[in-house]
């Protein structure tokens, strides 16, 4: 059997463009590369100790997954946040999540409500959330949000709330849980959604859903807004 090939056991090493394209996901939205920040090439090929072809091949994947933008005459710069765009996005996410959470109700395992409610704990004690600073979790299967919409087995719907805005809400959603109080607060409403589950009780389960958006929407704008009177004092 090659090396690589993967099997139910053996876990394949990320190739370099992976690698790459993992950390510029991180640092954006960690705020270390900030929302309109011009992206250099040599400079961040130099820092990160790789050529820029894997670099450009990253890019062109956050590009194509809306966390980085190509202007003409500009350049490459990392994805913009507005209150408009935040609107947006955030209404559409909370109809489809909360019907994903609705359909999940409905078709959701114990041992999936298992693994729901071991999650959150380890979310609880990560460092940062108990701290209060932020709630920042991994992506695919390590997040929270991702599984309930996987419960759902409705593939189009999967395929929305993970695949076309997956990446940006991940942004937004790091961005509202920086906000005091606000990590206590998520996995408090995260409890509410998997009791709702448990109980297999679609519209409580959509309404607790649909309320911890809503929460999560307000403090996103707040969030930005903080920013927003802080780079202009900066100006």
């Amino acid at each position: 059997m090659p090396p690589n090939t993967t099997t139910s056991n053996k876990i394949v090493p990320k190739s370099l463009v992976d690698a790459v394209a993992e950390r510029l996901e991180n640092a954006i939205i960690a705020g270390e590369l900030a929302p309109g920040e011009r992206i250099y090439e040599q400079v961040l090929a130099a820092e990160m100790g790789i050529s820029r072809g894997p670099l450009r091949e990253a890019i062109r994947r956050l590009e194509g997954r809306r966390l980085l933008e190509r202007r003409a005459n500009i350049g490459v710069r990392v994805a913009e946040l507005s209150t408009r765009r935040l609107d947006e996005l955030l209404t559409v996410r909370e109809a489809l999540e909360g019907m994903a959470c609705r359909l999940a109700a409905e078709l959701i395992t114990d041992a999936e409500v298992a693994e729901l409610r071991r999650m959150i704990d380890d979310h609880a004690r990560h460092e940062d959330v108990a701290a209060g600073e932020g709630y920042y979790q991994q992506s695919g299967d390590f997040d929270f949000h991702f599984r309930i919409a996987k419960a759902s087995q409705n593939e189009f719907l999967i395929s929305m709330v993970t695949d076309d805005l997956y990446d940006l809400l991940r942004v937004y959603r790091y961005k509202s849980s920086t906000m005091g109080g606000r990590a206590a607060e998520a996995v408090a409403e995260h409890h509410a959604i998997v009791d709702a589950l448990a109980a297999q009780d679609p519209d409580k389960a959509e309404t607790a859903m649909r309320t911890h958006l809503r929460n999560a929407r307000i403090h996103a704008k707040l969030a930005l807004e903080k920013a927003a009177r802080k780079d202009g004092s900066a100006a």
